[in-house]
């Protein structure tokens, strides 16, 4: 059986605290409202009592992601552009409009297409905190950290917390025992995506030009 411990959604929480009663270690009863993982058991009464149903029993060792067919993958990353390209068009619309009317419908297109590649890239290999894809994209901002928008201490912060559960991919020049060449890195000008070597995107480009869904150029960002 997978091991467990539980979790309170604070928003959720209605302050009945039956949990409280029923928790036999006292790991439920805390000052910050949050459930102590030491004490915790993982035997899940707490859960069970909870009528606002705001405790999860979160397994302690997470999964690992569900691998997906390279066909599936390049549909939902050329998908997720789509939806980016989308959400960019709706923002200038919003943006160059003086009808209160028109830009509300565009504040509402640009956020619906947002949240449509969030979960399409999700789908794509980011939906588990503690995937391979994650862990690389987190530790891909600290190799720049004099971009003033990367927010380094919470990205050490998240790494220490979220450990990789996935093997690292071997490259053809690790199995040659060769140095693996540090890749370039490029950003949008519009939205500031970033992305790799003009081919490993976080987010995918249009065309073989590095041209972004934003319609923009990518700028490469300099090294220290």
């Amino acid at each position: 059986m997978m091991k467990k411990f539980a979790m309170r959604n604070l928003r959720l929480c209605t302050k009945d605290c039956l949990c409280l009663y029923v928790c036999p270690t006292g790991a439920a009863d805390t000052e910050n409202s949050i459930i102590d993982r030491e004490k915790c058991i993982g035997c899940g009464a707490c859960a069970e009592s909870c009528p606002s149903k705001a405790i999860s029993m979160v397994p302690v060792d997470m999964p690992p992601q569900q691998p997906k067919e390279a066909a599936v993958l390049n549909k939902l990353n050329a998908l997720s552009g789509s939806k980016t390209a989308q959400e960019a068009v709706a923002r200038e619309l919003g943006q160059s409009t003086h009808n209160p009317a028109l830009d509300q419908l565009a504040r509402a297109l640009e956020r619906s297409n947002r949240l449509m590649a969030e979960d399409i890239l999700r789908e794509a290999g980011y939906m588990l905190p503690q995937s391979g894809n994650a862990n690389r994209f987190l530790r891909s901002l600290l190799d720049h950290p004099d971009y003033a928008d990367v927010p380094v201490e919470a990205v050490k912060r998240l790494l220490e917390l979220l450990p990789a559960n996935e093997e690292e991919p071997e490259t053809e020049s690790a199995r040659d025992g060769e140095p693996e060449a540090r890749p370039e890195r490029w950003r949008c000008t519009v939205c500031g995506t970033y992305m790799k070597d003009r081919c490993l995107r976080i987010l995918p480009a249009r065309d073989a030009n590095s041209r972004h869904p934003c319609l923009s150029g990518f700028r490469k960002m300099r090294r220290r």
